[in-house]
């Protein structure tokens, strides 16, 4: 049976339908089916022309749980964008980073012959990112229902009115404050917005939900760090009578007028990212922040890796106590009482 990896790319760019006619070139010399969707299929053939094989079409060929991997050539919105596509059938994401930090990304552009490598020897791991379940309640009625990688980010709708919102944490109240948002993020996300915004960067092996005031005008209105198995809520009020916007990962919004609810709990399903490096989290953020660690000297190496035998005890001579000599006497003097005058 043939093995099939479908290739996305960010066809908004000349240089990743490049990226893409090379990956499915060499998918096809290291015997894998490349698969395209048909839109981006067209505007990589028009630029480049037609690969001397040819490249199935997603939906008309093939459908997506025959496909083994996604490849993913772009940066985090093309990857969030992915997800969308995918995270329904369990198949995972492996991002190639064609633009700016890529976070998500797995690879750069530099390394996409040697991905494909990795790809066809299925040298890879995958891992599952936590996302999370997003609904919204206006007057008793859910009028929208979705989720998201990365964040549910609950902005203000115009510039120049502050938004009012009262936080819940497993349906008790928290605080009220004036800002101009509130960024409730998964792990994976707390790298993104949340980020931005102040918040604490969670490890993605840590599961947890944050929550991130963004301009609070309050003393306490700190990021927050709670339990996955938590339910979150925001609620709009109506001191001010603003409008404001839910954004899921940047791409998928509604409108929240006064008095609608946004809650938000654990997702079900995960997103699985498909992993070529070992690398540790500490590591990618180090390699993607370009963060300074000029002067590291590593862990002090252990006892039992110096010493062959036992540690020897050197025990160090109790010191004397000075001879204590009663006032007015003398060395050498005699010191009975009864010569005493």
């Amino acid at each position: 049976m043939s093995r099939r990896v479908l290739v996305l790319a960010h066809t908004g760019r000349e240089e990743s339908l490049k990226a893409a006619w090379e990956a499915c070139a060499q998918l096809q010399g290291s015997g894998i089916v490349p698969v395209m969707q048909e839109s981006e299929l067209g505007d990589m053939e028009r630029f480049y022309g037609h690969l001397t094989q040819p490249v199935e079409v997603l939906h008309d060929h093939v459908q997506l749980p025959d496909v083994e991997l996604v490849m993913v050539l772009g940066g985090d919105g093309t990857i969030l964008r992915a997800a969308e596509l995918v995270r329904e059938v369990d198949v995972p994401l492996l991002g190639v980073n064609l633009g700016h930090v890529g976070f998500l990304a797995e690879s750069e552009r530099a390394d996409l012959a040697q991905t494909v490598e990795w790809i066809a020897r299925r040298d890879y791991t995958v891992e599952e990112r936590m996302t999370i379940d997003v609904q919204v309640w206006v007057r008793g009625q859910k009028i929208w229902h979705t989720w998201a990688l990365n964040e549910a980010a609950i902005e203000k709708g115009n510039r120049e009115r502050m938004l009012e919102v009262v936080t819940e944490v497993d349906e008790r109240p928290l605080t009220s404050f004036g800002c101009d948002g509130v960024v409730l993020a998964t792990p994976t996300g707390s790298t993104a917005y949340a980020f931005s915004a102040g918040g604490p960067v969670v490890w993605p092996e840590v599961e947890a939900l944050v929550i991130v005031p963004i301009s609070a005008h309050a003393l306490f209105a700190k990021p927050l760090v709670v339990s996955p198995r938590s339910r979150l809520a925001v609620e709009v009020l109506n001191r001010t009578n603003a409008q404001g916007v839910l954004w899921c990962d940047g791409r998928r919004s509604v409108d929240l007028p006064p008095g609608s609810r946004v809650e938000v709990t654990k997702s079900a399903t995960p997103v699985r990212l498909a992993r070529t490096h070992q690398t540790p989290f500490s590591g990618r953020l180090v390699r993607k922040f370009g963060l300074p660690i000029h002067g590291w000297r590593g862990p002090v190496p252990q006892a039992e890796a110096i010493h062959t035998g036992p540690i020897p005890i050197i025990r160090t001579p109790r010191p004397m106590a000075p001879l204590q000599v009663p006032h007015g006497d003398q060395p050498g003097e005699d010191s009975d009482p009864s010569t005493a005058k």
